[in-house]
Order: structure tokens, then sequence, then C-alpha cells
């Protein structure tokens, strides 16, 4: 298994015992849809390594409390600290509508309903606070916010996004 073909969970933020319990802060908003696994990719030394439950709960709403089987020790525990848990793709669930994930729309085509075609998606900008399409428009970056009072209408089939961009937007970058 490689990280590609993986999606992130979260990240082992602390230590919950003295036998190997482990806390994870989930990348989601809902943490309850992680409550039946049975196992979950840990990377570590750049490689995925898979790991086995042997217990969970949810920990004050947000926080995943987590028992590997064989990591029985503070020491164990400690040899974890900071790795962050991954899940194949195929575990996410199926979107529909406008919804979507980030990685299955590198790609897309946007239209704007007043510009047009506006161009191909070719990444996400996640890191600020407002998250970015990245759009490759002839050769120029557009970046359009994720939005719902931006993106009409998500067509899985034909790979296509329509967006209604804000008055001016476009035009700042062309």
């Amino acid at each position: 298994m490689q990280k590609k073909d993986c999606f992130f969970v979260g990240k082992i933020v602390k230590k919950y015992s003295f036998k190997g319990e482990l806390l994870v802060k989930l990348d989601t908003d809902e943490p309850q849809q992680f409550l039946e696994m049975e196992s979950v990719f840990v990377y570590k030394h750049k490689n995925l390594i898979p790991f086995f439950i042997e217990t969970l709960s949810l920990h004050k709403s947000s926080l995943l409390r987590i028992k590997f089987e064989e990591v029985d020790s503070e020491a164990d525990a400690d040899s974890l600290m900071g790795s962050e848990l991954y899940l194949p793709l195929d575990f996410l669930p199926k979107l529909s509508g406008n919804q979507f994930y980030y990685h299955e729309i590198i790609a897309y085509q946007v239209d704007d309903l007043k510009f047009g075609p506006l161009g191909t998606i070719t990444g996400v900008n996640d890191a600020t606070a407002q998250h970015l399409l990245e759009i490759n428009y002839q050769g120029t970056e557009v970046l359009i916010p994720i939005s719902d009072d931006i993106i009409k209408k998500v067509d899985r089939n034909s790979k296509k996004i329509l967006i209604e961009a804000p008055e001016g937007l476009i035009e700042l970058y062309l």
C-alpha cells in the first residue's frame, strides 16, 4: 500500500495510559465514522505499516482513544508519538451532490456561469483559512474559494464543476 492510495485519518498526539493507549487528533467533522475500524496504517520511516486495533473510543468528542495490538507499554506508545494514520481510499464514504473530496476533483474542468470554460483543477490549497481551488487557465494560476455560494454543480460523470465566481475575481488573474 502506498500513501497516494490512502487518505489521512489523523495524527497521534498524546499517550493516554501507561498500557500503550494513544490519543489521535482526527482530521474530520464526523469522528464517529472511525469507530468501526479494525486496522489502520501508521506512517513511520517513510512506510505505511499496518496496525491492528484492540479497542477504540471517542475521547472528549474530538479525539480518538486507540489501543493497538502489541503496543502494551509506555515505551511502545512513545515510539508511535507524532505518527500519522491512514486508511485506503476505498474506505471513504461515497459523497453525492456538490460534496467532494479534494483528491477526487484534481483534473476536473471548471466552468464559470459568466466567464465560460476556466481551466483544469491542478490542486487544492487547504493551508489557508479559506480553502482554494487551484485552476490552470492557459498557463496562469487562478484561485477560486471553495464555498457553497460559489460552487453551483459538481458533475462526476463529465468531471466538471460549475461555479459562479464573485464579480471581478477571475479578471484579477487575467
